[in-house]
């Protein structure tokens, strides 16, 4: 079961590329599958891409597993994902 990535904090950093300073900020997400925690990830990355541009990392945070009747039935993530801000 997929559910909803949900936009937990945010932070910005300063990072040096070539001469000039790039400003990135980070999220913090939470995202499930049905799948596996990659596809998870995966989900977090691409519901983040709608509104996001310029994504340079995903950092893992935290992981979980849901269990229902002894078999696990979902795969949670908690990610921090760093993008850079245009200047533009």
């Amino acid at each position: 079961m997929y559910l909803p990535v949900l936009f937990v904090t945010y932070g910005s950093l300063l990072t040096k590329r070539s001469n000039t300073m790039a400003i990135v900020k980070v999220i913090e997400v939470i995202a499930s599958s049905s799948k596996s925690f990659e596809d998870a990830v995966k989900q977090a990355v691409k519901e983040v891409s709608k509104t996001v541009r310029n994504i340079d990392s995903v950092w893992i945070k935290d992981q979980k597993v849901h269990v229902k009747d002894g078999k696990i039935s979902s795969w949670g993530v908690v990610c921090k994902v760093s993008f850079r801000v245009s200047g533009k």
